[in-house]
């Protein structure tokens, strides 16, 4: 009888998990309201060093220079929580077949260390491009079959990993910033490989809130071309990333396309100075895009340029650039009965430095940026985490251990 009763046990168990992966839940379980991202690489360890455990672990890098007295200070800044980017591709490579499980266990060591600090946590799996010192990128995981399968793999590992931890303290994300879909329909590929990696998550993590988002970079537009009736739960936060005007926001950014990187010295707002002073700074990325880009390029930079200050260079100009992707999601928000604390606008920010050029942005322009976005993000009631802590868009860090200006973090501190 003893045996015959344990069987029973274990049968409405087992019945019980398939109820609950089979219903969703009435609501997000994890709630946020003001974040930051974590830096993802500080150091940009090699491939060929992943098999070394002292120059991987732990996991993510940023543990390696941040303790938990430096993540309680976010907490007094006002920030609820922290989205914390790890890099997928060491999961996807031969190189750490023998530390596979330390790995894993140092990314849930990770979110605790941050729980511990008084914070919530989103674990962001944040797929960058191969190339240089990695084989393994968005790419590749895009576009191979084989490896899309692998990727959902850790997706399902990764949401075992984290499945005992509070549904309240921690959440997931399945990927960041998708480069697929990016046509005009939006909509090919990446619904279908969105089911398959929830279905992979939820799996393994029946009451952990999953984070969601569309195709091409997570921009609003893709994401309000997502169905989210085809995936039937309820426990889900959806996300958009929004670095507009992307002509400002990423001043000399060399790994953003062949054009930004030719521009730098523009201030936020364009109106912030006199148009005089403006002109000049004009005329010398012009003259810089003349002397320095390949020249079946220039007269078609120089057009985009031209083209791209026309279209803020008044304050209502820019206002209704800055306010399209907020107007977007809340439309599609509206018509598929999300509400808006199950959105969150997960990165936006204002570049300081792109790393060996001199150049750094005045921090009153990236204060007033982060102050403006933050505004449209509350006024709609969405959650929101800044890029980042440390490197090119610091708030906290800049490069080699110095630190960035205050003027971000106390604009934040400020909202208190």
């Amino acid at each position: 009888m003893a045996l015959l009763g344990s069987m029973i046990k274990t049968s409405i168990a087992a019945l019980l998990a398939l109820a609950a992966l089979a219903l969703p839940c009435q609501a997000a379980t994890f709630s946020m309201k003001r974040g930051l991202n974590l830096d993802q690489w500080t150091t940009w360890t090699g491939e060929e060093k992943w098999n070394d455990p002292d120059a991987i672990l732990p996991y993510p890098e940023w543990r390696k220079f941040l303790k938990e007295d430096d993540l309680k200070a976010l907490k007094d800044v006002g920030f609820d929580f922290l989205r914390m980017p790890v890099d997928p591709s060491p999961f996807l490579s031969g190189e750490t077949l023998a530390l596979r499980d330390d790995l894993y266990a140092s990314v849930l060591d990770s979110a605790r260390m941050i729980n511990r600090a008084g914070l919530k946590v989103i674990v962001d799996l944040h797929l960058i491009p191969a190339g240089g010192s990695r084989k393994i990128g968005m790419g590749e995981v895009m576009d191979d079959p084989a490896t899309f399968d692998a990727y959902v793999e850790v997706v399902r590992k990764m949401a075992h990993t984290l499945s005992q931890e509070d549904p309240g303290r921690v959440a997931f994300e399945l990927m960041n910033e998708p480069i697929v879909d990016c046509g005009e329909n939006g909509t090919n590929l990446w619904p279908d490989r969105q089911k398959k990696l929830f279905a992979a998550a939820r799996s393994s993590a029946t009451w952990l809130t999953l984070i969601l988002t569309g195709g091409c970079y997570s921009n609003a537009a893709s994401l309000a071309k997502i169905d989210p009736k085809a995936i039937p739960d309820d426990n889900i936060i959806w996300t958009f990333h929004s670095y507009d005007p992307f002509l400002l926001t990423h001043q000399g950014a060399t790994w953003a396309g062949d054009f930004i990187r030719y521009v730098t010295g523009l201030p936020y707002p364009l109106t912030a100075v006199p148009r005089a002073r403006l002109d000049v700074a004009l005329e010398t990325i012009r003259d810089r895009i003349k002397a320095e880009a390949p020249w079946t390029r220039r007269s078609s930079m120089l057009a985009y340029l031209d083209e791209q200050v026309a279209s803020m260079d008044s304050p209502d100009k820019l206002v209704g650039q800055m306010d399209a992707p907020f107007k977007t999601v809340e439309d599609w928000a509206k018509a598929n009965g999300i509400k808006p604390q199950d959105i969150t606008l997960g990165e936006f920010g204002m570049i300081r430095q792109e790393y060996g050029n001199a150049y750094v942005m005045p921090a009153e322009y990236r204060a007033a940026y982060v102050r403006d976005m933050i505004a449209r993000a509350e006024a709609h009631g969405f959650s929101w985490s800044v890029w980042g802590y440390g490197g090119a868009f610091g708030i906290v860090g800049a490069f080699d251990g110095d630190k960035a200006e205050p003027n971000v973090m106390d604009a934040i501190r400020s909202l208190r």
